[in-house]
């Protein structure tokens, strides 16, 4: 089987095959911000999508759906797989690992050499976290708010080496940046040796000043590890401008590939100073493989960031970024300020991109996520922790202002 079987997948499309030659002409010089609205356009994109007929499917910040054209690529590269199998695996995974690290790292803007594939957000941030050299009384800082499976890895090593963990309460709805670096600041102490925050906070969609934060914590010589589960391929962005040590990020929510894909970057310089969580084969310092040696791979999924890139790249991650943003500000707009309704989401734009966080006075979340399922067919998700009471909204390219018509007033007619 010729090797370039496994590399068609989707380059041969063009946005304007997919959404109509004529209706692109007219819609690809129009500004981001006005085609987030042109509801025609992204009804267009709609196909492209599989969408549950059964319910308003609005917790797409988990898992969201391939697009078809992914999908179709992806299937395909299953099949050629079973063909080749060890053959493939034992000489072109190695090269096609590398193309897909060097692909990410152009998305992203950083060097391949500083960036390795992994299999989620999660594994990456913890190659981190595990792999530091804590002693007894170091700090870490932290967020109450942070995603709950790094929190617990944090007092994994607290537990095992003594880390001190501190943890700084986010507001909902901060005034300004320069209040969010202070937080961060007032729990630096000479014992801190890392800073982790979220870019996008999981549970409230709050977007926050990484780039500050992280010049912040670099004069006070503290390294900075960012959660970009919810930012890489949904806020326009590029690595090297952040000024972080290092960033993990997930492919299966915004990006739309395959579940068991992500990546983990490391600043160069600081690549040496990390255990792997599993030895591989004596390698340099510096180079970053050494840092996620986990046996075999799935190549299939490997193989499919090249599609799923390609397709957000048809799109543009601005036109993206915009069209979330409207799609969160259509939906939280004619709710805010309801009675009974509690928004634990930022009211300013910039603040926020597609996820938002909505609870109801007296309705424990679980229980508005189930009648938001079982009366109006709105699948959500319940968040109870810290600070926030509510259920987490996720809309994708693929939802409708027609779909969030359907969530207002569920919300509109629970709170009244």
């Amino acid at each position: 089987m010729n090797k370039r079987e496994f590399l068609q997948g989707f380059g041969g499309f063009t946005l304007a095959a997919l959404v109509g030659e004529s209706a692109w002409a007219r819609w690809s010089e129009m500004p981001a911000a006005q085609l987030a609205q042109e509801d025609e356009f992204w009804r267009a994109l709609r196909g492209q999508y599989r969408a549950p007929d059964d319910i308003v499917q609005l917790e797409n910040g988990y898992y969201s759906m391939m697009a078809r054209p992914v999908l179709e690529a992806y299937l395909g590269h299953l099949r050629a797989l079973n063909v080749e199998s060890s053959r493939y695996m034992r000489t072109n995974a190695e090269e096609d690992n590398l193309r897909a690290r060097k692909a990410l790292a152009r998305a992203a803007g950083c060097s391949h050499e500083e960036l390795v594939v992994t299999r989620n957000t999660t594994e990456s941030l913890d190659l981190v976290i595990a792999g530091h050299d804590w002693k007894p009384g170091d700090e870490a800082v932290m967020a109450e708010t942070d995603y709950g499976a790094m929190l617990d890895m944090f007092e994994q090593e607290a537990r095992r080496h003594g880390l001190v963990n501190k943890r700084v309460p986010l507001p909902l709805d901060p005034r300004s940046d320069e209040e969010l670096v202070e937080l961060y600041a007032s729990a630096i102490t000479p014992r801190t040796k890392l800073l982790m925050v979220c870019h996008v906070a999981n549970i409230t969609g709050q977007v926050l000043p990484v780039a500050k934060i992280c010049a912040m914590a670099r004069s006070k010589g503290v390294a900075t590890l960012v959660d970009g589960a919810h930012a890489f391929a949904q806020l326009e962005f590029r690595l090297d401008e952040l000024g972080c040590d290092y960033y993990g990020t997930s492919l299966h929510k915004w990006l739309g590939c395959p579940l068991g894909a992500g990546f983990l970057y490391v600043r160069r310089e600081r690549i040496p100073g990390l255990w792997p969580l599993f030895a591989s084969s004596p390698k340099p310092a510096d180079d970053i493989t050494r840092l996620n040696h986990t046996g075999t791979l799935p190549c299939a999924t490997l193989l499919a960031i090249h599609d799923a890139l390609a397709f957000h790249e048809q799109i543009g991650v601005a036109r993206k970024e915009a069209r979330l943003r409207h799609l969160q500000g259509y939906w939280t707009s004619r709710v805010r300020g309801l009675a009974k309704v509690r928004l634990n989401t930022p009211s300013a734009p910039a603040r926020t991109c597609g996820i938002a966080n909505v609870g109801l006075e007296g309705l424990a979340p679980s229980e508005l996520a189930r009648q938001l399922l079982e009366r109006f067919g709105i699948y959500t998700v319940a968040i109870d922790r810290a600070n926030v009471q509510g259920v987490r909204v996720t809309p994708h390219l693929y939802t409708t202002e027609a779909d969030l018509d359907k969530l207002v007033a569920a919300l509109r007619e629970l709170a009244g």
